[in-house]
């Protein structure tokens, strides 16, 4: 029988630092939708870097949000945490100061394109998007604990 154990606060933390995306759950069009998300964790702040579209609409619309991270090296062996909270949406640039060198250090691939504007087919330019995550709820499980060793 496999024995799944919860995982705690600092564990939790360490393994968010150590994956960076997982899987955003938020309400579109009155049902949920999930799609991969990168995330970036300062201290214990989790923020998303996107640009504005549908996604950052529906967010505006209906703020709660849940992200779901894993690490899967075989069925008898993941981890996984979810959190649940509130997105808000940074306008202050002095905080959008703040998160950008963190978001750039982490995924170094958006360096071109937050250097430059660009417009998309039906002509809308691509703004970016920062939003914190107030977390709200959050757990843990897995298989890898102290009780599953024995």
């Amino acid at each position: 029988m496999l024995d799944i154990d919860e995982m705690g606060k600092k564990e939790i933390y360490e393994f968010l630092q150590h994956i960076g995306y997982g899987h955003l759950g938020y309400i579109h069009e009155a049902k949920p939708y999930v799609m991969p998300m990168q995330y970036y964790l300062k201290d214990e702040d989790i923020y998303l870097f996107t640009t504005i579209g549908m996604k950052t609409h529906d967010i505006d619309e209906n703020p709660e949000v849940c992200l779901q991270v894993e690490d899967i090296d075989n069925p008898s062996h993941w981890r996984s945490v979810i959190v649940n909270g509130r997105a808000e949406l940074l306008t202050q640039q002095s905080e959008i100061d703040q998160v950008m060198p963190l978001i750039k250090e982490c995924n170094p691939t958006l360096a071109p394109a937050l250097n430059r504007t660009w417009v998309d087919a039906l002509g809308r330019s691509e703004i970016i998007a920062i939003y914190r995550i107030h977390t709200m709820e959050m757990s843990g499980r897995t298989t890898d604990g102290i009780s599953s060793q024995q």
